[in-house]
């Protein structure tokens, strides 16, 4: 990933973007962040410090802690994920990881949304539903608080939906893709999560 965009290679890291969901809602310190993802103080500023070199996340406050300075970040909001066109299969290896860690952690028997669809549809149907879509992460994310909050639960969510390009007549669902008409596809999953969510990703 050499010459892949900065921006792009803190993404593809499942910790780094659970750190980006942990800071939405307030600021954290490195300390704060490694007891909530069960991992060393040491891989959590490393990992903050890769998000702060590319501008995902900025620093909130500083404070006197145990006789010490405590620099706590919180994320800059915005839509990087969406903002990265061109490079789904990267994004989406890291997105299947989580959504493969989150999958076993839902909690029994909840409701929750699961779908999967290669569809075609005229663009302006795409442009509305795309449009909604965005719209209600964004609410999720506005209404999300700070981890462990009195009368919250954990909520899961992954989700990539975009136009395709037509695959080439003959070709099998294996093939690669050529280029041809886009066509409007969404695969998407959202799971309750449980409490605890332990990673050691490097």
């Amino acid at each position: 990933m050499k010459d892949t965009d900065p921006v792009l290679r803190a993404l593809a890291h499942p910790l780094r973007l659970r750190m980006l969901t942990l800071m939405w809602p307030g600021p954290m310190s490195a300390a704060e962040l490694a007891r909530e993802l069960d991992v060393s103080h040491a891989l959590a500023s490393q990992h903050l410090r890769r998000l702060d070199g590319v501008g995902l996340v900025e620093l909130a406050e500083e404070r006197t802690h145990r006789g010490g300075k405590e620099r706590r970040y919180r994320t800059v909001h915005g839509s990087p994920l969406s903002d990265q066109r061109d490079a789904n299969p990267l994004l989406a290896e890291t997105l299947a990881h989580a959504l493969r860690e989150r999958a076993p952690r839902r909690a029994p028997d909840s409701e929750g949304v699961t779908a999967d669809g290669e569809l075609w549809v005229d663009p302006a149907t795409w442009h509305d539903i795309r449009t909604r879509l965005a719209a209600l992460t964004d609410e999720l994310h506005a209404a999300a608080r700070p981890a462990h909050t009195p009368g919250t639960a954990p909520i899961g969510i992954t989700l990539m939906a975009f136009p395709l390009q037509e695959r080439p007549a003959g070709a099998g669902a294996g093939a690669g893709t050529g280029a041809g008409t886009g066509a409007a596809a969404a695969a998407a999953a959202a799971a309750a999560a449980a409490e605890a969510d332990p990673t050691t990703d490097s």
